[in-house]
């Protein structure tokens, strides 16, 4: 029933069909269970922290938006490597996959170490900066959380940099693994940080950073492997290559914008949702949980457009790019709908676990319906169809979109509706999901137009 609800009408010559049905299944359920796990592990951290103090507590979630700022840097990077290796593949030219493969780690590396020292410098002027009126303990534990992540900055993302090679190949269940060993290191390492060690932050902050170094040296040593599609070869990555680094950059740098800024106005949209009082405030704490949730089978479908559409566009076929375009679209809209629906059906076992007013229950209950229904019909065209083409090399057009989109529409509609027209929490939420609908008319309007394949990576 799923194979004929996604199948293209254009037909498409089966030889030139590089991934069945099998073949995407078993990328997307690995990449589905990472991202699951990656929120529970979130939600366990969070809880055990809690048994720390509340200043501790406070001073890890200041320091979380910072370092999903570097987060998003590094994952940037990876990502605009990835869209290079998938072509490469596709194109069958192992040595320059190879050196682009190679160059990623290099990159990485490099803006790792500059983001560290740069963090490890100023580290305590950027707090103060940004939090000047905390309470001292808040400060203490922010500026012990911040110095010790910072050390991890090379290893996430030289882990990133693994991951997304292996993605590029499709070998997502390796990636999985890897990461299943890293979070539950995490876990027992924070459990023996806080309850074991009550080392405060420190007990939170050094797991964390122990748990990317073990996940990048076995990512690092599985991208050694030379019988692979892709390989990482070291003496090629101590050599500078102007030309693939060019490469790689003009996909990265325009990502890292990208999602720089949109992390820069969720911080905005959360200084003015603090001004809505503690029901709209805790509303949107709990619900931003469950929009995580919600959101995870698209998160999933990201990668999965980049090695998909990377490898059709590197081959030089066009034509399979786009049926897989409008394959993985259907099969992103139909699988979205289907997880939001079970997302909403569960909100009525998850709500009773916390412990707040019957006022903020109906907000969450409302903000989350109006979220599912945007993330079911909607983000598939927004996210996913926006990582097509990216993989095709059509970045400047995906970051404009989603700079006019969500820097632009989003905070402009979040003031308005939220703050102007009185609907508080709830004006966030439609905001954020128009968002979505004026870049998913964007996307689709720029696929439709045909532009995307116009641009060319390798």
């Amino acid at each position: 029933m799923l194979a004929k609800l996604i199948e293209p009408r254009k037909a498409l010559d089966p030889e030139r069909q590089s991934f069945s049905n099998t073949m995407l299944r078993a990328m997307i359920i690995p990449l589905l269970i990472e991202q699951l796990l990656q929120m529970i592990v979130g939600i366990a951290d969070t809880m055990m922290v809690s048994y720390a103090g509340e200043a501790t507590v406070s001073g890890v979630s200041l320091d979380t938006m910072i370092y999903t700022i570097f987060i998003y840097l590094f994952t940037a990077v990876a990502t605009g490597g990835a869209v290079v290796v998938s072509q490469y593949i596709g194109s069958r030219d192992k040595e320059n996959a190879d050196l682009s493969a190679s160059q990623i780690y290099r990159l990485a590396t490099i803006v790792a170490l500059v983001c560290m020292v740069i963090v490890l410098g100023l580290g305590n002027t950027i707090l103060s900066l940004l939090y000047p009126k905390v309470d001292p303990d808040v400060m203490s534990a922010c500026e012990t959380y911040l110095w010790i992540v910072a050390l991890s900055f090379p290893a996430n993302a030289i882990y990133n940099a693994g991951a997304a090679l292996y993605r590029s190949m499709g070998k997502t269940r390796t990636t999985m693994y890897v990461s299943i060993a890293m979070n539950l290191l995490n876990v027992i390492g924070n459990a023996i940080g806080i309850f074991v060690l009550h080392a405060g932050a420190a007990g939170v902050a050094w797991p964390t950073t122990i748990a990317w170094y073990f996940a990048a040296i076995v990512m690092t040593v599985l991208c050694l492997n030379k019988r692979q599609a892709v390989t990482f070869v070291p003496r090629l990555a101590l050599k500078s290559s102007k030309d693939m680094r060019k490469r790689i950059l003009n996909v990265a740098v325009p990502n890292a914008i990208e999602n720089t800024l949109f992390q820069l106005v969720k911080v905005v949209l959360g200084s003015l949702i603090a001004t809505f009082g503690t029901s709209q405030i805790a509303a949107n704490g709990i619900g931003q949980t469950l929009w995580s949730l919600a959101a995870c089978m698209c998160m999933s479908m990201n990668p999965i457009f980049i090695t998909v559409i990377g490898q059709c566009i590197g081959a030089g076929d066009v034509e399979a790019a786009d049926w897989y375009m409008h394959k993985l679209t259907r099969l992103s809209l139909v699988l979205a709908v289907l997880w939001n629906a079970l997302v909403l059906a569960i909100v009525p076992l998850i709500l009773p676990l916390y412990s707040v007013t019957s006022e903020t229950k109906h907000l969450i209950w409302v903000i989350v319906i109006i979220h599912n229904c945007f993330a079911g019909f909607v983000q598939p065209f927004s996210a996913p169809l926006s990582s097509g083409l990216r993989a095709a090399g059509d970045v400047k057009f995906t970051m404009w979109a989603s700079l006019f989109a969500t820097v632009v529409c989003r905070t402009i509609l979040s003031f308005v509706l939220g703050l102007w027209l009185n609907m508080g929490v709830i004006g966030i939420a439609l905001a954020m999901g128009l968002d979505w609908c004026i870049k998913a008319a964007l996307d689709i309007f720029r696929w439709k137009s045909g532009k995307w394949t116009e641009h060319k990576v390798i």
